[in-house]
C-alpha cells in the first residue's frame, strides 16, 4: 500500500493528479477512481456488512422487498444492476461502494463534516485500468469489446443476470466497477460510480491490501481540512451542487455561514 500525508494545499494537488498523463492520448486521463471519508480510520466495509454480520442472508430479503415496494419506474430497466444502483442512491444497505471520477468531489466527502474536523480525512484511490486484470475473462472480454475501462449496468446484465451468477464468474473474490445510470442530477453532478465486489462478505479495503500496486490512500491532516474545504467552496464543489434541490442549498449554507470556532 502508498499511504501518503500530505503537507499542503499544493502536496494534495500533486498526490491527488499524480500519474494522470496519458502518452497514448497526450491528455491528462487519470486511470483511479476516488473516495473521500472525514475519518482516515475507517474501513470500506459495506452498509450492508455495517448493518448485519449476515450479509449472504439479509442480502436478498433487503433487495427484494426493495424491488416490491418500489416504484415500477424507479428504474430504467428491470435488472438487478439497475435496482442496486437505485438503492444505494436512496441509502438502502447493499454491497455497493460510492466513488467518483473527480478528486474534488470526493475532497468534498473528505471534509463536509466540521465536526470531524479534529481527525484526519483520507482519499482512497483505485486504479480502476490496471484492475481490469484481475478480473475473470468473461468480464474483461466485455470490456475490451466495448473499449472501456468500467461498466454500465447494461454491460453487467451481459455477464450476469443475477448477484449469484456474478459470483460465479470466479471462484476467488474480485471486484468491478461500474457507472451507474443518470438517474437525477446528483449522480450526474457527483460523477458516481460504483464499486461492486463479487463475495458480499469480503471487504474491499481486504482485497486491495492483497493488490498494493492497484491503490494508494491519500491521508488529509486534521490542520488542513478548513483550507481544503474553503478552496472547495470558491471553486464551487458544495452541497448546493452537488445535491440539487433545497435541502443541498440549506446544507451549504448551513455550512458556510458556521464560524471556524463556534461561540
Amino acid at each position: 500500500m502508498h499511504e501518503i500525508k500530505v503537507k499542503s494545499w499544493s502536496d494534495l494537488q500533486e498526490k491527488l493528479f499524480e500519474n494522470s498523463w496519458n502518452p497514448d492520448l497526450a491528455r491528462f486521463r487519470s486511470n483511479f477512481a476516488f473516495r473521500g471519508m472525514c475519518d482516515a480510520t475507517q474501513d470500506l466495509r459495506t452498509a450492508i456488512v455495517r448493518l448485519s454480520g449476515e450479509t449472504a442472508d439479509i442480502e436478498g430479503h433487503l433487495l427484494r422487498n426493495f424491488r416490491k415496494y418500489a416504484r415500477r419506474n424507479a428504474v430504467p430497466s428491470d435488472s438487478v444492476w439497475n435496482w442496486l444502483a437505485v438503492a444505494q442512491h436512496h441509502g438502502l444497505p447493499t454491497r455497493l461502494l460510492d466513488w467518483t471520477f473527480s478528486p474534488y468531489v470526493a475532497l468534498h466527502f473528505a471534509t463536509e463534516n466540521v465536526d470531524r474536523y479534529n481527525g484526519d480525512a483520507v482519499i482512497w484511490c483505485v486504479d480502476f485500468v490496471a484492475l481490469k486484470t484481475h478480473i475473470p475473462e468473461k468480464l474483461r472480454r466485455i470490456l475490451d469489446r466495448e473499449g472501456a475501462n468500467v461498466f454500465t449496468v447494461d454491460m453487467l446484465s451481459c455477464a450476469a443476470s443475477s448477484l449469484q451468477e456474478f459470483q460465479s464468474l470466479a471462484r476467488e473474490p474480485f471486484v468491478v466497477f461500474f457507472e451507474p445510470p443518470s438517474l437525477d442530477e446528483r449522480i450526474v453532478n457527483q460523477y458516481a460510480l460504483f464499486s461492486l465486489m463479487s463475495d458480499n462478505q469480503t471487504p474491499l479495503d481486504r482485497w486491495l491490501q492483497q493488490h498494493p500496486k492497484l491503490y494508494r490512500k491519500i491521508i488529509l491532516p486534521a490542520k488542513l481540512k478548513w483550507e481544503v474545504r474553503d478552496k472547495l467552496d470558491q471553486a464551487n464543489v458544495t452541497e448546493r451542487v452537488l445535491f440539487p434541490g433545497l435541502d443541498g442549498l440549506s446544507r451549504w449554507l448551513a455550512r458556510h455561514y458556521r464560524p471556524m470556532k463556534p461561540k
